[in-house]
């Protein structure tokens, strides 16, 4: 296990990742998942209580979201591992230059976060688990760091959509003189990119491996360190839904949902044959995950998921009264507002109509009476519908899209 661990420190070492430019200002955009409220709300239907919070980056490699993490969470203390010495090194400049000044850095393995003091409201561990030769020991040593009613978001592989980069991965080894990929021992990692590129190059342009490359990979493995990460890693465990869930009934924590749900709506793959929806009603939720990968093998690639320690409030806005007495904000993950046309909290296009986006208008002034600590300003949303004439459904639907987010009566203060 120590010579994996090793080889792993070795390639970010050699390759830092990921390999985004550094800037002298905050970064562009924003993952909703860094961002505590947009993430809560997602995951309760409510605003959290406090925005004064301490997240773990747990593996932050170059720093990359470790920078978000503290640009959108501005009340938030962060804190950010990694095996690599060398990544860390480019995170640390990363954040300095970037004003990324409310973090702290451990050169820490994930087995080792309990030497980290206290717990943490949020975790974010993203594509390094599946790098560990011990995963469930890794979300196990997390798990034990995250507070009550605290989230923890996980990125993992998934084998199926992965099968074409599990072939390369072999097929590299092997030319290195290596039995398989994974093999412990020295590895000469420059080597391996430079074999790789060759193996490319002399393939067919119809060959089924360079045809996904081309398709899905290449644009961002014209740098090294992401080629590298892709089909020269030492050590990697990509999952289906059985083994997956294996991984996180490890944690002992409550699994939320998936990050990206639409993506397991199996209304897009059967849903124009009713007779197969009505025979997959009777599957659990996790039969009908896995019914979903098996059937969509090409587009799932990873696991993105959330997890939380309970208690877990979870809002319920079907009364009229409770919606109605809840303060509302709009959601601080959109681009391009304020505009009636504008991208939502995952960069799809949203048209809102002129009485949506007064609404909109009304909700975000409440964000900023909160921001201010002036909470007594703050108007609930009968009283903004006093002003706009918006029906309570189309609020709903506001809320269904998460473009806004609602604090329920008692909070208020």
């Amino acid at each position: 296990m120590q010579d994996i661990t090793s080889a792993v420190e070795r390639l970010y070492d050699t390759y830092p990742f990921p390999p985004e430019p550094l800037l002298d200002n905050p970064p562009p955009g924003y993952n909703w998942r860094w961002n505590w409220l947009s993430a809560y709300n997602f995951c309760t239907g409510q605003t959290p209580q406090t925005q004064e919070i301490r997240i773990l980056d747990a593996g932050c490699g170059t720093g990359v979201g470790t920078e978000y993490l503290v640009h959108l969470n501005p009340k938030a203390q962060v804190v950010g591992i990694d095996l690599s010495g060398g990544a860390l090194a480019v995170a640390k400049e990363r954040c300095q230059r970037s004003g990324a000044d409310r973090v702290e850095f451990h050169h820490l393995s994930l087995y080792d976060a309990g030497q980290l003091p206290g717990q943490f409201d949020l975790i974010n561990c993203v594509g390094v688990l599946h790098h560990l030769p011990d995963p469930k020991r890794g979300i196990q040593s997390l798990a034990a760091k995250l507070a009550p009613g605290g989230l923890m978001h996980i990125f993992v592989y998934a084998e199926l959509g992965r099968w074409e980069i599990q072939l390369m991965q072999k097929a590299i080894a092997l030319l290195q003189g290596r039995s398989q990929a994974g093999t412990p021992g020295p590895q000469d990692y420059r080597d391996g990119v430079r074999v790789g590129r060759q193996i490319f190059a002399a393939l067919p342009e119809n060959n089924r491996i360079v045809k996904r490359e081309k398709e899905r990979w290449s644009l961002e493995n014209q740098r090294d360190e992401s080629f590298a990460d892709m089909y020269v890693h030492p050590q990697e465990i990509d999952y289906n839904i059985d083994t997956l869930f294996e991984l996180i009934d490890a944690s002992e924590l409550d699994f939320v949902g998936f990050s990206n749900p639409k993506s397991w709506q199996l209304e897009r793959l059967l849903g124009k044959n009713p007779e197969l929806m009505k025979r997959a009603e009777v599957l659990s939720d996790r039969e009908r995950y896995r019914l979903i990968e098996l059937l969509d093998p090409e587009n799932i690639t990873h696991y993105e998921f959330f997890l939380a320690r309970p208690p877990l409030p979870k809002a319920n806005w079907s009364s009229n009264d409770a919606l109605l007495a809840a303060i509302p904000e709009r959601n601080p993950c959109m681009d391009g507002w304020p505009s009636r046309c504008l991208f939502n909290y995952d960069y799809e296009i949203v048209n809102l109509s002129e009485i949506e986006f007064k609404f909109l208008q009304a909700c975000d002034d409440n964000s900023k009476h909160k921001d201010g600590q002036n909470a007594h300003s703050t108007r609930t949303v009968a009283d903004i519908l006093a002003e706009v004439k918006l029906g309570v459904e189309e609020v709903r639907s506001l809320l269904s899209q998460q473009l806004i987010l609602l604090t329920p009566e008692k909070e208020k203060l």
